[in-house]
């Protein structure tokens, strides 16, 4: 098929988010290390990133509230906002995107623009796109903490859409806009939700937990030239 439209995650799909976060952590609590502390971390910010989908709570509130809860759950004598303005510098200052992520993005946009939609906080992932340099590689990049609403609410594709057509663009409808993610919860039943196609990005080869319906599932980026 030919897609009219290329919607793509930031995190885990295009981004090495895992490296940023490891580093970022590190980076926030220096001296204050302890076995397991990255573990209890990681718990606390994927229950809060799943309040985000549930739209419990907004993106920013997450930048503050994990440090928060460590520093209680772990008994820990720091101040969670100082630890929340190191971390958030880290995640801007670590991490790059997966090796030929950006020539394969290049590649689609010669074909039909491409989008940018992120469950994210505004400053940490501007930080990483300024530093990086990869803004002109998105026709439209649309931030969940920036439109208010977050993936896998179909509303925030709308703003892509919008985006696009601000921008003098032709999306075509959602059918043939695909949208491609590593998140059964959030990208891809986003777009399911939306009336997208859909590819699952599943580069760990990790079990499907989910009845979608998906278009496509993909190991490797390259993949997405031949679909």
């Amino acid at each position: 098929m030919t897609y009219q439209s290329y919607f793509f995650d930031f995190d885990h799909t295009l981004f090495d988010s895992d490296a940023s976060e490891a580093l970022a952590f590190d980076h926030a609590l220096a001296d204050h290390l302890a076995p397991d502390l990255f573990a209890i971390y990681r718990r606390i910010n994927a229950e809060l990133w799943g309040d985000v989908e549930a739209g419990a709570i907004n993106p920013v509130e997450v930048r503050t509230l994990r440090f928060e809860r460590l520093v209680e759950t772990a008994s820990l004598q720091l101040d969670p906002l100082a630890l929340a303005d190191a971390f958030t510098a880290g995640m801007q200052n670590f991490g790059e995107l997966y090796p030929g992520a950006a020539e394969v993005v290049t590649q689609l946009r010669e074909r039909a623009p491409v989008v940018m939609v992120t469950n994210a906080i505004s400053e940490i992932q501007r930080g990483r796109i300024e530093r990086l340099g990869i803004k002109s590689l998105f026709d439209a990049i649309v931030i969940s903490s920036e439109v208010g609403v977050s993936k896998p609410s179909p509303a925030i594709f709308d703003h892509a859409f919008a985006a696009l057509d601000d921008g003098g663009l032709d999306a075509a409808s959602p059918s043939t806009t695909l949208m491609v993610g590593d998140s059964l919860t959030s990208d891809m039943a986003g777009g399911c939700a939306a009336g997208l196609s859909t590819c699952w990005f599943n580069p760990h080869r990790k079990t499907r937990t989910t009845t979608l319906a998906l278009d496509h599932e993909i190991v490797e980026l390259g993949q997405l030239l031949s679909l």
